[in-house]
């Protein structure tokens, strides 16, 4: 029960980060979440999942800071070689391949710095391939904290109108 509680708690977090307008502020409140479903998923033995997360932690550090590095082309590529790199450390079946996939869209699609982008990476392939992965791995927090996640993209959506989000935020 307490390892489901850890995970609501980066539910709810993940939830209310696609409230904010700004992207900076958005992945800071994701960096916080990212945490915590790190610790839900390590303790469920879901370890694909849970370095996956760390690396999410990693992005949104870089995403959500100043630093140019940080929130460059190449650390997108760094951040995409290093879920590979995950993904092989810590194969356990096809089911492994789910959590990497997902990351590396999300990561893609933040690195455009463009909400519009993010929001679509995020409904339509992370959201999507983390459902299958946490029914399959036992994560309930995880299946609610998708399917809250692609209530609060629409409703970001619905907050700030489509062409609104259709632009780059450095």
């Amino acid at each position: 029960m307490l390892v489901q509680i850890i995970g609501l708690i980066g539910t709810a977090l993940f939830f209310l980060s696609y409230q904010c307008r700004s992207n900076k502020n958005l992945f800071r409140i994701q960096f916080v979440s990212y945490l915590c479903y790190t610790v839900h998923l390590l303790l469920l033995g879901a370890v694909t999942g849970g370095v996956s997360y760390i690396l999410n932690t990693l992005r949104s550090i870089c995403l959500g800071s100043s630093w140019k590095f940080g929130r460059s082309r190449a650390m997108c590529v760094i951040i995409c070689a290093l879920q590979v790199l995950a993904l092989v450390l810590t194969w356990s079946g096809w089911i492994s391949i789910l959590p990497v996939a997902a990351n590396i869209a999300a990561t893609v699609g933040g690195y455009t710095h463009n909400a519009r982008k993010i929001r679509i990476a995020g409904m339509f392939l992370n959201s999507p391939l983390w459902i299958l992965y946490d029914i399959l791995v036992g994560s309930w927090a995880g299946i609610l904290d998708e399917i809250f996640t692609e209530s609060s993209m629409i409703l970001s959506i619905v907050r700030y109108g489509w062409k609104n989000l259709d632009q780059i935020d450095e």
